[in-house]
């Protein structure tokens, strides 16, 4: 779902809900965050962004996979866990 404006200043109003999933891979923790699409500004050059899951590190997000509300959870921890032996692993 994309964000709505509001009519209070036209500040976003995010329809959908935030998901967090921690996976604990070779005695560490990580925690993921899902984000929301966000439509881009052509005007101010910001490309649009896809519903992600981001890893969460030092205060800092990275890319980890495209986010499907839907997905079966078990898989999705799966597909969590082989994106950080690919990319934290490595």
């Amino acid at each position: 779902m994309a964000p709505t404006l509001s009519r209070w200043g036209g500040t976003r109003v995010s329809k959908e809900k935030t998901e967090q999933r921690r996976v604990t891979v070779k005695g560490r923790a990580f925690h993921f965050v899902s984000y929301e699409a966000a439509p881009g500004n052509p005007a101010k050059a910001v490309p649009p962004v896809e519903a992600a899951w981001f890893l969460m590190s030092a205060g800092k997000r990275f890319f980890a996979l495209p986010h499907d509300p839907a997905q079966d959870p078990a898989l999705l921890d799966q597909q969590l866990t082989r994106w950080l032996e690919q990319h934290v692993f490595s």
